[in-house]
C-alpha cells in the first residue's frame, strides 16, 4: 500500500492511500475511510498505521501546506 500526502489538497487533514486498482482517502485525525474503495483489510491496515502515526502525519499535513518538504513516516511493521 503505498500512501501519499498532496501539497494543495483541502481539508479535512487526510491521506491518500493506493494498491492495485484500489484508492482510498482517510483521514488523518480516525483513520476514516472518506473517499474511494479499499478492501476492509486493506482499509483496517490504513487505519492501523494512521493511528500509529498521527503526530507525523499532522505536522506533515502542516509542513504540506506550508509548502515545506515532508517527512518520511516509517511502514506499518
Amino acid at each position: 500500500i503505498t500512501i501519499r500526502m498532496y501539497y494543495d489538497e483541502h481539508a479535512p487533514p487526510h491521506v491518500h492511500a493506493h494498491k492495485g486498482g484500489s484508492d482510498g482517502v482517510f483521514t488523518i485525525k480516525d483513520g476514516a475511510l472518506i473517499e474511494g474503495r479499499m478492501s476492509k483489510r486493506d482499509a483496517k491496515l490504513v487505519a492501523a498505521w494512521i493511528t500509529i502515526h498521527e503526530d507525523e502525519l499532522a505536522d506533515n499535513w502542516e509542513r504540506a501546506r506550508q509548502d515545506r518538504k515532508l517527512k518520511t513516516v516509517d511502514p506499518l511493521r
